[in-house]
C-alpha cells in the first residue's frame, strides 16, 4: 500500500518584527532628533533590537533583567564604559518616551543600573601610533570627519573653536593656508593649517563661499554634541 503525500497550501503565520505599538515609539523617538544625534540613536536602538529579536523578546516585553543582559555582553565584546552607558541611556530613553505616549505602562529600563564612567581624562596625549590610525580612520570617512579630526589632532584647536570657524576666516598668508580663530576670553588669533588639514577643510567646504566650515546634516551649524559622536566614532574606527 503506497500513501500518497499531498503537499499543503497552507501559509505558516509569520510574525511581524514590531508591533504597531514598538513601531510608533521607535518612529516617535527618533522623530525628536536630527543629524549626528539621531544616527546615533538610530544605531543604538538598531543594535538592541537585533538582540532581541535574536532571543525572540518583543520589544515591549523586555524586562530589567533583559536589558542589563545586554550591557553584560556588550561588556564581554569589549566595548567602553562610555559606549556602554551611552546605548543604555538610549533605551532608557526609548522606553521612557514610549511610558509618556501612553504606549506602554511601564519602563523596564527605569532602574537598570549603568557603567560608572570616568570622564576624567588620565592620557597625557595619544602617541604616534594612534594620532596616525585617529588620521587614517578620519580619511576614509566625509570629508568634514577628516578635516574637523584633522583641526582637533594636528592644530590643537578647541571643539568650541573647530566648530565656530567661518569660511570667511580661511586666510593666505606667506604661502600657508590659515585660519583665525577666536580663543578662549575673546582672543582672535591666526593660525597656520598643516596641508592635511587645508585639504581636508577644502573638500569639506566645497564650493560654498560663507558661512560655517562645519555643517550638520540638517544644514546648521555643527554642534558640541554632535562633534563628540563624530569624535567617538571616528576613534572607535581606528581601535
Amino acid at each position: 500500500m503506497t500513501t500518497t503525500t499531498v503537499p499543503t497550501t497552507a501559509l505558516a503565520t509569520i510574525q511581524p518584527v514590531f508591533t504597531d505599538a514598538e513601531r510608533l515609539a521607535l518612529a516617535g523617538f527618533l522623530a525628536g532628533y536630527r543629524g549626528l544625534t539621531r544616527e546615533a540613536y538610530a544605531l543604538d536602538l538598531r543594535q538592541f533590537t537585533t538582540w532581541c529579536r535574536a532571543r525572540s523578546l518583543a520589544l515591549f516585553a523586555v524586562r530589567r533583567a533583559d536589558i542589563e543582559s545586554f550591557a553584560r555582553e556588550l561588556e564581554a565584546k569589549g566595548r567602553t564604559r562610555a559606549t556602554i552607558t551611552r546605548r543604555l541611556c538610549t533605551i532608557a530613553g526609548f522606553y521612557k518616551y514610549a511610558v509618556e505616549e501612553e504606549l506602554l505602562d511601564h519602563s523596564p529600563a527605569a532602574h537598570v543600573r549603568r557603567p560608572r564612567v570616568d570622564y576624567e581624562s588620565h592620557a597625557v596625549a595619544l602617541d604616534r601610533n594612534e594620532l596616525g590610525a585617529l588620521l587614517v580612520a578620519a580619511g576614509l570617512g566625509p570629508p568634514y570627519e577628516h578635516a574637523l579630526i584633522s583641526l582637533l589632532a594636528l592644530n590643537g584647536l578647541r571643539v568650541s573653536e573647530a566648530t565656530g570657524a567661518d569660511i570667511e576666516q580661511l586666510g593666505l598668508e606667506r604661502g600657508h593656508r590659515t585660519l583665525t580663530i577666536t580663543r578662549k576670553g575673546g582672543k582672535v588669533v591666526t593660525i597656520p593649517l598643516a596641508p592635511r588639514t587645508a585639504r581636508a577643510i577644502d573638500l569639506a567646504v566645497g564650493e560654498r563661499t560663507g558661512g560655517p566650515v562645519f555643517l550638520a546634516a540638517d544644514g546648521r551649524r555643527l554642534d558640541r554634541h554632535a562633534t563628540y559622536i563624530v569624535a567617538a566614532y571616528v576613534a572607535g574606527a581606528a581601535r
